[in-house]
């Protein structure tokens, strides 16, 4: 198991728009302070469309360095190019991840066998643990069942992180023997009812230590006080339904005084209405004092 709750983390960029290491090694150290049990790097919420490789392995080698020796760093190496992503994987491998998140080829629409194939050459560069990527709201192709078992069986693809909201789909993952993550955020509960490791989150920026509180008490029995936590953690939810992610959660760090700065096109900074809705959200969840009337 690479860890219960897992922050896919944004990718700092300074005034210039250039990568922030120094940033984004701080906000490592954060996260993991405050509930996570590692990172994912260079996911959609890192803008990994954006950043160029040798910018890719210089994050992984940042994480490391910060947090690899006591938490989980797994390198998003998943494309739409088999290619591409076996050599992003093997350079991620050599520089030392511990695993690595795979999602189904975007834009190209390949059938089911074709994401089969993908992944199985993405996973026979390394020995380390695949986590499955399962994303239909933003890859158009949803993984059939029989897709998922056909998964199962290459040996080092060990986890699934499921955004999609269907127990079925989620309950299968399971019976494969596959960990299952949630992918979309407020899926955490209904998915550790039907056997979850946890998530790979994105609230967990702002809300690390609940969410790990929530998986804790749950794994301990008391279904009812995870239950309210999830409850509680509501407003951190509807950040992210604010705007695009990363475009909310990284205004809601900017707004914490994370200072992790802005986009790369295509994607934009929040307007003021956005701001206002992200704030208020921040607000609720008692990381803000309410602004003055």
């Amino acid at each position: 198991m690479l860890g219960e709750v897992l922050t896919a983390i944004v990718t700092p960029f300074d005034g210039e728009g250039a990568v922030a290491l120094d940033r984004f090694r701080a906000l490592c150290r954060h996260l993991v302070e405050h509930g996570s049990d590692g990172v994912v790097v260079t996911g959609t919420t890192g803008e990994a469309p954006t950043l160029g490789d040798d910018e890719r392995f210089a994050l992984y080698e940042t994480a490391l360095d910060e947090v690899g020796d006591t938490h989980t760093v797994i390198a998003g190496t998943g494309t739409y190019d088999t290619a591409h992503s076996i050599h992003l994987t093997e350079r991620a491998h050599e520089l030392g991840v511990h695993g690595f998140l795979v999602v189904t080829p975007y834009y190209n629409k390949p059938p089911q066998r074709g994401i089969v194939a993908h992944v199985q050459a993405i996973a026979a560069t390394t020995d380390r643990p695949v986590v499955f990527y399962d994303i239909p709201s933003r890859v158009v192709v949803d993984a059939e069942p029989e897709t998922i078992s056909a998964l199962a069986r290459i040996e080092n693809v060990r986890a699934v992180k499921q955004a999609k909201p269907s127990l079925e789909a989620a309950r299968h993952v399971v019976a494969e023997g596959l960990d299952l993550y949630a992918g979309d955020d407020d899926l955490i509960f209904p998915f550790l009812e039907v056997g979850a490791v946890g998530g790979i989150c994105v609230h967990t920026h702002v809300v690390g230590p609940q969410v790990k509180e929530m998986v804790t008490r749950f794994r301990a029995g008391e279904v009812d006080e995870a239950r309210a936590l999830d409850q509680e953690l509501r407003p951190a939810i509807e950040i992210l339904r604010v705007q695009t992610n990363p475009i909310a959660i990284k205004t809601a760090l900017n707004l914490l005084g994370h200072d992790v700065g802005g986009f790369r096109l295509p994607l934009v900074d929040a307007t003021p209405g956005e701001t206002a809705a992200v704030r208020g959200c921040l607000e609720r969840l008692g990381l803000l004092q309410t602004a003055a009337a």
